[in-house]
């Protein structure tokens, strides 16, 4: 969710998800060839037409600007910074690129935000706080009364329900901005799921704590250098048959190993010492 599109892929997703259309359906309606139309939209295409530019921006209702990638408004221009009602540190904030600002417009366009922001501002305001303290004390009233009428134990099911019946400003905002908020980020990741800019969250792209364990384990007893043992717990990792490589290509990647003191760690977590003996030269490991 955080890569900028190129014209290429602005191009296809106006054809594909907002128009609905084949190549051969946006040439018919267009006027332009299907064969400019794919190179248009294919990954290795460098250049196009102003006119096919201009052509597409107009059929599609979007402007060049967007087109070439110059702004994420798809319609609206350059809007007026005073019309925004934004002051001088929110502006340099959201050009300063420090922020995710697409994840922030679907923050804000997200249908529950403006409940969030109406709890927000009513927390800020303390608009509910004198309610919530009257009820409090209405509460409390009540169970002073019941244990000066009753006296009963300190345990007592129905005085100690009135006690904690009674809640905080804190507890209660918390507890109302926190579900606001949760709902909206809970759509928003649900709605990125597909997304090829997340995170893969397919099951077999990713090892199970039993997989890893075994990877540690192999790595530990395979016979060879500390260097070797880290290359092979590589390549167990990225499922290449260590053993199949040819020689240069398996002290290449002995050598790039050693620069990791991540693959010192997790050999020797599984290890029962603190280091494994070097292997002088001439002389082979003593197998266990």
């Amino acid at each position: 969710m955080y890569a900028k599109l190129t014209t290429q892929e602005r191009l296809k997703d106006l054809r594909v998800i907002d128009k609905h259309l084949t190549l051969e359906q946006l040439a018919e309606q267009t006027g332009l060839s299907r064969s400019a139309l794919g190179n248009y939209e294919s990954n290795d295409f460098k250049d196009i037409s102003p006119y096919a530019l201009a052509t597409l921006a107009q059929f599609y209702g979007v402007t060049t600007d967007y087109l070439l990638g110059l702004t994420e408004n798809k319609h609206a221009p350059n809007a007026d910074i005073q019309s925004l009602h934004l002051n001088d540190d929110m502006v340099e904030l959201l050009s300063s690129g420090r922020i995710n600002n697409r994840l922030l417009c679907e923050l804000v366009l997200h249908p529950d935000f403006l409940q969030l922001l109406t709890d927000i501002e009513i927390c800020v305001d303390r608009i509910a706080d004198m309610r919530i303290n009257d009820l409090n004390q209405v509460l409390e009233l009540t169970r002073q009364s019941v244990i000066e009428k009753y006296s009963p134990d300190e345990n007592d099911l129905h005085t100690r329900t009135l006690q904690l019946a009674q809640i905080s400003e804190d507890i209660f905002y918390s507890h109302v901005i926190h579900k606001d908020l949760d709902a909206i980020v809970k759509d928003i990741r649900t709605a990125h799921q597909q997304d090829h800019t997340t995170a893969d969250t397919d099951t077999q792209a990713s090892a199970t704590v039993e997989e890893v364990q075994e990877m540690l384990d192999k790595a530990t007893q395979y016979q060879g250098t500390l260097n070797q043992k880290r290359a092979y717990l590589i390549c167990e990792m990225l499922h290449v048959d260590y053993d199949k490589l040819p020689q240069d290509e398996q002290e290449a990647l002995s050598r790039i190993s050693r620069k990791s003191p991540l693959m010192t760690s997790a050999i020797r977590q599984r290890g029962k010492s603190a280091s494994f003996p070097k292997q002088s030269s001439g002389k082979k490991n003593r197998k266990k």
